[in-house]
């Protein structure tokens, strides 16, 4: 058999196009990369919105994402946008989105969705912010290989990255994806010269157990340093999860045990 065939090198789905199949599992990449430049929402926010706390304080960035995601989380805030088509979605330039970033605020944040299957378009757009004396933030739930994620951090400055649990089970069954894989791309980025904070959403029943907790600030501390910023959030019924929200009780529990390692914890959503 002939025709068209590509694969995917962007994350471990590693997604084969072809044209019975001519889109990979994010929805985003695919033959004739149909997701470049598709806008998904545009709006100026604070940059502790993002979560970033302690970068650029003060700042504004304005903030897009691509309609589409590589993971499938059961309890995804935003999946009317990273689970199913849009019909919102705006073709920006890069030149176009730069401009518009610098012109209404101090920088440009790659976020809602994940931003790393936008490779191609983060790669044109973000130098050109950069160029202009802006900053890059991408928001991101760390799912992807170590080549691409290499080459993102080279063209960005600060990251925020979703370590959803200390629990493979859980991001193979919640998440449809692979902590393994987490892990190695917040080593990378700890490792880099981009400013690093995480965060962290706590699940009543799922990834709130005190020991999983213990070892996940442990490690935080052994690999990017006990300075790190986590931000631990609030969980609330979204997408197909149910489970009743996170309790205060619950959230400052665990804020307290993620303090026992590391320096700069702050709770979310709340």
């Amino acid at each position: 058999m002939g025709g068209v065939r590509e694969v995917c090198c962007i994350c471990p789905h590693s997604c084969v196009f072809t044209e019975e199949q001519p889109v990979g599992n994010c929805r985003v990449r695919g033959l004739g990369n149909p997701g470049y430049g598709m806008c998904i929402g545009l709006s100026v926010d604070p940059i502790e919105k993002k979560p970033l706390k302690n970068f650029r304080r003060g700042s504004r960035v304005l903030s897009t994402g691509p309609n589409g995601c590589n993971l499938t989380c059961l309890n995804c805030q935003n999946w009317q946008i990273s689970q199913q088509k849009s019909n919102s979605a705006e073709y920006y330039s890069p030149t176009e989105l730069a401009s518009l970033a610098m012109k209404r605020s101090d920088g440009l944040a790659f976020t809602y969705t994940e931003p790393t299957v936008w490779y191609e378009y983060i790669m044109d757009t973000a130098p050109l912010v950069r160029g202009k004396g802006g900053f890059v933030v991408m928001v991101s739930n760390g799912f992807v290989n170590r080549e691409p994620l290499l080459d993102l951090i080279g063209v960005t400055d600060a990251w925020n990255i979703d370590l959803k649990a200390w629990s493979s089970e859980f991001y193979r069954d919640v998440c449809g994806g692979d902590l393994k894989t987490v892990l190695k791309s917040i080593e990378t980025v700890a490792a880099s010269q981009c400013h690093l904070e995480l965060t962290w959403l706590l699940v009543p029943g799922l990834n709130d157990h005190p020991k999983q907790i213990e070892e996940a600030a442990k490690w935080i501390k052994d690999t990017s340093g006990e300075n790190t910023p986590l931000h631990v959030s609030r969980y609330f019924p979204h997408y197909k999860m149910a489970i009743p929200a996170t309790s205060l009780s619950s959230l400052n529990a665990a804020v307290k045990l993620f303090r026992k390692h590391l320096t700069n914890v702050y709770p979310g959503n709340v």
